[in-house]
């Protein structure tokens, strides 16, 4: 982000009226944006969901990331964490901390980049605030969904027994940011770019999500990589996994990737980003989630088995010996 200059810079209300009301004017709840909060009447028979997440430049995107792609990731990641309740997305509320000095074009972009996906995943902005900060730009996103009543789905639940499965390919968005950030130059262009627009790109799983209700004992998105969620899991469900390091499912670039360096495994089961699904399902499910795979277009496979919480969680290779990570997830602190 360049400074801009004076003229450059509307105010708060001119901001409002040019780039937010349009991504409001689809949504009666958000009151055409001219009122203090936003009105929502619950569809009768259902549950609403409610998730918020901030992305802060420096730590969840970097400061060269395009507008439309920092506006799309913070809106996808709130729809994966909807999407992993099995809830659908009905609206958002937005708060946007600009880093002091960013051009309007740069805000225009961002807008921009939310006004498409909201075409993309049928949702609308409800409200929300907008200042300046002298630190780096941060922006918080809490969306909205619904659920019929009883069936959100949960991270407890799973039982000694139940398979584990994952939605999509795993590593890609570590593997990305890697190469954004330089590294991995003995990739190919293709795999290069395939890799970093999953980083800035996440894929939120809402239709599949939302086919898992009665089938998954216990679900959650992998923000944080697979073996920190796996932990997340486990600790609330009270109990333990095994997961077959070689069944993690790979997409061609991280199947490349891998083949140059093995050590980038680390990064396949502890980098986050991934924003798949994450979910336990009682035994003799497979027949079922294969439908649910080729009905959504979303690949799901096995990973795993949850064991009693007394044999904790074990990584093992493809013989069934223990494997060694050293890597485990993301810590936010």
């Amino acid at each position: 982000m360049t400074p801009p200059d004076k003229a450059d810079a509307p105010d708060e209300f001119e901001l409002i009226a040019e780039l937010f009301a349009p991504l409001a004017a689809t949504a009666p709840e958000a009151l055409a944006l001219k009122d203090d909060a936003a009105l929502y009447v619950p569809t009768p028979g259902y549950e609403t969901v409610l998730t918020v997440d901030a992305m802060v430049e420096g730590v969840h995107f970097l400061s060269d990331d395009p507008a439309e792609s920092v506006a799309r990731k913070l809106l996808r990641v709130n729809l994966s964490d909807l999407a992993a309740k099995g809830a659908t997305p009905r609206g958002y509320l937005l708060v946007t901390a600009w880093r002091e000095g960013t051009p309007f074009a740069w805000m225009r972009d961002f807008a921009r980049g939310l006004a498409a996906d909201q075409k993309i995943l049928g949702i609308a902005l409800w409200g929300g605030d907008t200042v300046r900060t002298p630190g780096p730009a941060s922006f918080t996103l809490t969306a909205i969904g619904d659920v019929p009543a009883g069936q959100m789905l949960r991270r407890g639940g799973a039982s000694a027994g139940d398979g584990l499965y994952v939605t999509g390919t795993l590593g890609d968005a570590a593997l990305g940011l890697m190469v954004l950030q330089g590294g991995l130059d003995g990739l190919g262009a293709t795999h290069r770019g395939y890799l970093a627009g999953r980083y800035r790109l996440p894929e939120p799983r809402v239709t599949a999500g939302g086919r898992l209700r009665g089938i998954a004992s216990a679900a959650l998105d992998v923000s944080d990589g697979l073996m920190a969620d796996l932990g997340h899991l486990c600790a609330v469900s009270d109990v333990g996994a095994r997961i077959d390091i070689e069944r993690l499912p790979l997409s061609e670039a991280g199947r490349e990737a891998l083949a140059l360096d093995k050590g980038l495994i680390e990064a396949v089961a502890g980098g986050g980003d991934d924003y798949e699904i994450l979910f336990a399902a009682p035994a003799g499910s497979d027949a079922v989630l294969a439908r649910v795979a080729a009905e959504t277009g979303t690949p799901i496979v096995r990973i795993g088995t949850v064991l009693p919480a007394a044999d904790g969680i074990n990584p093992v290779d493809g013989a069934g010996r223990p494997a060694a990570l050293k890597h485990l997830g993301y810590r936010h602190f």
